[in-house]
């Protein structure tokens, strides 16, 4: 399908404040961007660097006033999420070398902590793909989401003992599930089509089979309609802004998935 995605922020600055912008979706196997819009106002000078996860970011200082971000990609995802019922886990020594820091504990995903929980989650599940479908049906069924509750990252140990959460959340736990049983388990943020409320999304991959799939404890069905902006270990590698200085959030903030026709294409 073809997506037209928006996202709007506009904040109030003090003093000039250096931001870290990552707003920018990149082509890959999921996903091919075809046209992009990306505006300051004011314009500033920006310089683009790639992170350590590949993500496509974004550096300027913010003069002080109104500064507004808007951007704008059209993009061709898939139609559906792809599924892999049966398919094996990786042994560790046959994992590639860029997927290893994905098995790691991490800020907000204390794997260390969840060896026996997911070990009974999962009993039973053939090794691989069958043990995260069965995480993710554990954390639908088992943690309340609560789209709009939170805007500070929790970590897992703090998700399973409140037994709710925002989508950012219901992850955390799901990587560290996933990482206690040494699948790799990574964060992704970005756009999901159909969205209700309508806001940036986040859901998981894990790595079997010699490939990452998605996982989203947040939707009943797996559906089509995923755009990923950012790749990280957890929250702290993929927030779509860091700022630094006196605290600003957005005063304005506009957030839409749109499909378009894809003729032309």
């Amino acid at each position: 399908m073809w997506l037209r995605t928006r996202c709007d922020l506009t904040f109030a600055i003090t003093v000039p404040t250096p931001f870290i912008l990552m707003l920018r979706p990149r082509s890959g196997a999921q996903q091919w961007i075809a046209r992009e819009e990306y505006r300051l106002t004011p314009s500033v000078p920006v310089c683009e660097f790639t992170d350590n996860y590949g993500n496509l970011c974004q550096r300027l200082v913010a003069p002080p006033g109104t500064f507004a971000v808007h951007t704008i990609a059209e993009v061709m995802t898939a139609d559906c999420v792809d599924q892999a019922p049966g398919s094996p886990f990786v042994e560790i020594q046959n994992l590639p070398d860029s997927v290893l820091s994905y098995l790691l504990p991490s800020r907000y995903c204390e794997s260390e902590n969840f060896n026996e929980m997911a070990a009974s989650i999962t009993a039973g599940q053939l090794l691989g793909y069958d043990q995260v479908a069965a995480i993710e049906n554990w954390l639908r069924s088992s943690i309340r989401y609560a789209p709009g509750s939170s805007d500070i990252p929790v970590s897992a140990i703090e998700v399973n003992s409140r037994q709710w959460g925002v989508c950012r959340d219901l992850s955390h736990l799901g990587i560290a599930l996933c990482r206690s049983l040494s699948i790799p388990a990574r964060l992704v943020v970005g756009f999901l089509y159909g969205l209700t409320p309508m806001d940036l999304h986040a859901w998981f991959e894990a790595y079997v089979a010699g490939r990452w799939y998605t996982f989203d404890a947040t939707q009943a069905v797996l559906k089509g309609g995923y755009v990923a902006i950012g790749y990280g270990r957890d929250a702290a590698d993929v927030a779509v802004y860091n700022q630094f200085g006196p605290p600003v959030i957005p005063i304005e903030q506009c957030v839409e998935v749109q499909i378009i026709d894809k003729e032309g294409y």
